[in-house]
């Protein structure tokens, strides 16, 4: 049965796809997730912790930080099931305690989500409009924790670059480089990423953030249009 044609509908039809150009390292996953882990060692070290995953997906690349630095409890958001029972049933399956939501994210955060030493969110992020990501970003800081920090992995455009260029010089990369992938799945991934892919730049996420009560913003890793960025209270 074909689902809607939405920002999620490539993930929840063929989720296996994402899986593979992440395991192909075209988007960075192996150094973001590096640093990610160092990033979840150091909220390790100071005692038990939860955390928030937001379109966590089957979450394949967080799965190992979460083996070596375990928290109390792990909640994850996504709206593919697919994904999501792949996650209960292989990649978390060792956690302790899980919980799993095939839900929109941002109306999980703002229905009074259980709060948390880490929210965390990878590529996910960047499908929502700006009205979107203000509303996300502000429910995020009411939902952390004191000394808490919120991990975004996802694009971001150059301060120079509106959408359209952006997405020239992103698709003109995916086309290029991208040369593992087989051309109709190259062509879905391509398709996903024009009609659904809203990065803004640094500095709007930057403002976003400061609206919304997060006065910390550290870029700790970027990898071309890929970033991780650490907020906090």
């Amino acid at each position: 049965m074909i689902l809607e044609n939405d920002e999620t509908s490539l993930f929840r039809h063929s989720w296996s796809l994402y899986d593979a150009l992440a395991e192909m390292n075209y988007m960075h996953h192996r150094e973001i997730y590096a640093c990610v882990a160092e990033l979840l060692a150091e909220i390790h070290q100071r005692g038990p912790w939860t955390i928030l995953d937001l379109g966590c997906g089957n979450a394949r690349f967080l799965a190992p930080c979460l083996m070596s630095t375990t928290p109390q409890h792990y909640i994850g958001i996504d709206l593919s099931s697919p994904a999501l029972e792949e996650a209960g049933t292989r990649f978390l399956a060792d956690l302790p305690s899980r919980a799993l939501h095939c839900e929109n994210m941002l109306s999980f955060m703002e229905a009074c989500p259980p709060r948390s030493e880490v929210i965390f969110s990878s590529f996910a992020v960047h499908h929502l409009c700006l009205d979107e990501k203000r509303r996300l970003f502000l429910a995020c800081a009411k939902a952390l924790q004191p000394n808490g920090l919120i991990i975004l992995v996802d694009v971001a455009r150059e301060e120079h670059q509106d959408r359209d260029s952006y997405l020239a010089t992103y698709l003109g990369t995916m086309r290029s480089h991208w040369t593992r992938v087989a051309a109709h799945d190259l062509d879905a991934a391509c398709a996903h990423v024009q009609d659904f892919d809203f990065p803004e730049t640094l500095s709007t996420l930057r403002i976003i953030a400061q609206e919304a009560g997060l006065n910390s913003f550290e870029l700790k890793a970027s990898h071309g249009a890929h970033k991780v960025i650490v907020m906090r209270a």
